[in-house]
């Protein structure tokens, strides 16, 4: 299990050396076979948080952009990108804050395009790309070492501190634990907390688990819920939420779940994920059409669904499936 020290500071204050916390929950057990430096490698004179101020078409590449950012130095810098989530700003006549991770010439940065394995590290350099000089780089979670997805540039939070340097801003430490069956409890970030706050006397701050109802009509009127086999599932809990759209979570989201070992999909997907390794419990996100009906039961193999909206787990025995009737479409 991963357990990045910056989202466990958010449930318990950390007062000990990272090396000393790390020996003393190991001698509790558990057992911390790594401690991985994230952006410890990045060079603070060369690898900063800029701001995307401007994003021109390219004069001569209908795929690529000039984008003009600001680092806090003399003035802010052009550079050359393919970036798909910048290439839509290209016409725009004012931009959102675009917070990013900027790389001048002469820094040090994972060669997005080897095919070597483990991915070398190559010093950036100026060059003039179709014509347009550019002595820089937006950076993609790739070239920055973070995780292997290069679709785009990494969109930093839009409070990120212009200029500081992204190893301040971004870099962290993260535990790899080995945890052994009887320490389950300790599967989740509340729970490692929990042991790092009874270890080391600190008080422990928990999220708040309770969130307001909205509205008159209650989720039973939507959905019905069947247990087939009450002494194997005694309860199935869900809540109805409604006028969601597909998109990306934030930033900071992406960022816990990524350094967590998790790559982030969607908004819906990364909130079930992110739950589960806060707390410890799965979750999981049913498309809603019209009314429907979630079973709970036990099949035998080989039975087995094709449906997105009908999930199997499988245990030593038999298969769990919940099963969502028609009216659902799948």
């Amino acid at each position: 299990m991963l357990v990045p020290l910056s989202w466990l500071k958010e449930y318990v204050e950390i007062t000990l050396p990272v090396f000393e916390l790390a020996e003393r929950i190991t001698l509790a057990g558990l057992a911390v076979d790594a401690i991985h430096e994230v952006g410890d490698w990045w060079d603070p004179e060369f690898i900063r948080v800029g701001q995307v101020v401007r994003v021109l078409p390219h004069p001569d590449a209908d795929r690529l952009v000039l984008v003009d950012v600001d680092f806090r130095g003399d003035a802010p810098q052009r550079v050359v990108t393919g970036a798909p989530n910048l290439y839509a700003y290209r016409t725009a006549e004012t931009l959102p804050v675009l917070k990013v991770a900027f790389a001048r010439a002469g820094a040090v940065l994972v060669d997005a395009y080897s095919e070597e394995r483990p991915r070398p590290k190559k010093k950036l350099k100026a060059s003039k790309i179709r014509g347009v000089e550019s002595s820089g780089m937006v950076c993609s979670e790739r070239e920055l070492g973070l995780s292997e997805e290069h679709e785009g540039i990494i969109l930093l939070p839009e409070d990120a501190p212009v200029g500081v340097p992204l190893r301040e801003y971004l870099g962290d430490q993260v535990f790899e634990l080995d945890l052994t069956v009887d320490m389950a409890r300790d599967l989740n970030m509340i729970g490692v907390a929990r042991e790092v706050a009874a270890l080391t006397d600190t008080p422990l701050h928990l999220p708040p688990d309770e969130f307001p109802a909205s509205g008159s009509d209650q989720a039973s009127d939507y959905v019905a819920v069947r247990i087939d086999e009450p002494q194997l599932c005694n309860r199935y809990t869900g809540v109805m939420i409604m006028g969601v759209t597909i998109g990306p979570s934030p930033a900071w989201m992406q960022d816990r779940l990524t350094k967590a070992g998790m790559r982030p999909i969607n908004k819906v997907v990364d909130i079930t994920n992110y739950v589960m390794l806060e707390m410890g419990q799965p979750l999981h996100a049913l498309t809603m059409i019209f009314s429907c009906a979630v079973r709970s039961r036990w099949v035998t193999p080989p039975r087995r669904s094709s449906c997105a909206a009908q999930p199997m787990v499988r245990n030593s025995r038999h298969w769990m499936t919940l099963s969502a009737p028609s009216p659902v479409r799948c």
